[in-house]
């Protein structure tokens, strides 16, 4: 198994640099890999900050990422969750902080008062300030 790093998600998404991209499609069509929840954590802030894509395309383009048949994560369920999260508005790496804390604790503090606002507006009344 091979894992992959932010530049090779951002070149097979993005294309933007045809040789890179070439070598990128290949790796994702010859290899076993594993994405760690770190790179695609990265992957997102380079996506939607210097290649301004929105939340939806984001969560599309990782949703079928994950779903190759040659793709593995550490915990899929989670980011499932995360995904699932970050659809429904929650920023990614909020929703990514939230799906990996909820098996371990029961209440997740934060003094960030939109993620605090978005997570009861959506039934996650475990999100709340110190």
């Amino acid at each position: 198994m091979t894992a992959i790093d932010t530049n090779i998600i951002i070149r097979f998404l993005t294309g933007d640099d045809q040789q890179q991209f070439s070598k990128a499609k290949q790796v994702f069509s010859q290899q076993k890999l594993f994405i760690p929840d770190t790179v695609l954590l990265e992957s997102e802030w380079v996506l939607r900050f210097a290649y301004q894509f929105t939340p939806l395309e984001i969560n599309n383009a990782f949703t079928s990422l994950l779903g190759l048949p040659n793709v593995m994560t550490d915990k899929p369920l989670q980011l499932m969750q995360t995904l699932e999260m970050h659809k429904d508005g929650f920023d990614f790496a909020d929703a990514l902080h939230l799906a990996k804390s909820q098996p371990h604790s029961s209440t997740f503090v934060t003094f960030d008062k939109q993620f605090i606002k978005i997570a009861k507006g959506k039934g996650h009344c475990n999100v709340k300030s110190p």
